[in-house]
């Protein structure tokens, strides 16, 4: 299953990430895979790396060629890596990834942080200042999860950009269930509402997990405003002051009301039905409409012949497409 956190910056979506995932890699374990979407770069911190460990972690963002050069293969539809965009979807002779195997972008890109593998976006650097856009890092994430198979039992979950930002690329489809973290305020309910009016459009599932909740009132305040949406909630805790302040401490030792909620997230992800066919679909969709707006300018190619209409993501693609 493929897992993003969203919500009003300052939410508390990053640390909800990082729960989440260590939720998941320990208890009962499980394969996670954790990617830092978000422009601030602070889930490193929230599972556990102290500052030079996480400035030390290599950046997807810095990897860009040779991700594409890697993910294209021998897909005949992709000339060079210098045509694939970052909602190039894979086909027949590119090569696919999963959650648990070997391969060179792994082995370069990712580390494990407090018993969870992690790869980053990394920051938006100072040279990027004025010149580039930070969804031009993010675009690894999106080609990274194109072409990512991911089996029962295996999760990757995705701290993603605070707020609509996600919504700039096809992005926001590429997830079975997206997990809005609103705190019991009227602008993170509006950030929600703002999220859900664009994501049920493209029939994207997304709950509301509440944070920083104190009492019954602030519980009646969400439900009043985000009704069946509402799944469950974190309350305020020292346990999650500590892992807000880079300190996170054994899971065992979360108050029991909220291990629940973590328990609620885990089993409602595990509900979800996996459609391959229209996890394809989308990323045809978004790649068609990129192609038009702005990309077969760029690459001087019209973009929708990299589309394979005969392929479709999921596990039977594995034996059609490139494995070393």
């Amino acid at each position: 299953m493929k897992i993003c956190f969203v919500g009003k910056g300052g939410s508390g979506k990053t640390t909800l990430a990082a729960l989440f995932a260590r939720q998941l890699a320990a208890s009962p374990p499980a394969a996670v895979l954790a990617i830092d979407a978000d422009i601030n770069q602070h889930l490193a911190a929230a599972l556990g790396a102290d500052e030079h460990e996480a400035v030390l972690l290599p950046a997807l963002g810095d990897h860009l060629v040779e991700i594409k050069e890697y993910l294209r293969g021998e897909n005949p539809r992709i000339s060079s890596a210098a045509t694939m965009v970052k909602t190039t979807p894979p086909g027949r002779g590119s090569r696919l990834l999963t959650v648990t195997d070997r391969n060179p972008l792994y082995d370069a890109l990712v580390r494990e942080i407090g018993g969870v593998r992690l790869a980053v976006t990394g920051p938006f650097a100072t040279e990027d200042l004025g010149v580039a856009c930070y969804h031009s890092k993010v675009g690894a994430v999106e080609l990274l999860l194109n072409h990512l198979v991911d089996g029962p039992g295996e999760y990757v979950v995705v701290d993603m950009t605070a707020g609509a930002d996600s919504f700039a690329s096809g992005l926001f489809t590429r997830f079975d269930l997206t997990f809005l973290v609103c705190e019991p305020t009227l602008r993170s309910v509006g950030v929600y509402r703002q999220y859900v009016g664009y994501a049920r459009d493209h029939d994207v599932r997304v709950r509301v997990v509440g944070n920083k909740v104190d009492d019954e009132s602030d519980v009646a305040f969400l439900r009043e405003h985000v009704g069946a949406d509402l799944l469950g909630w974190i309350g305020r805790s020292g346990y999650v002051k500590d892992a807000e302040r880079g300190t996170p401490r054994p899971l065992d030792t979360l108050e029991p009301a909220n291990r629940r909620t973590l328990e609620l997230m885990r089993a409602t992800v595990d509900g979800c039905a996996k459609d391959w066919p229209a996890y394809t679909r989308q990323a045809v969709e978004f790649h068609l409409r990129n192609a038009r707006a702005w990309a077969n300018d760029r690459v001087g190619e019209d973009l929708a012949d990299q589309i394979d209409p005969e392929f479709v993501l999921g596990p039977d693609a594995i034996g059609a497409t490139v494995r070393s």
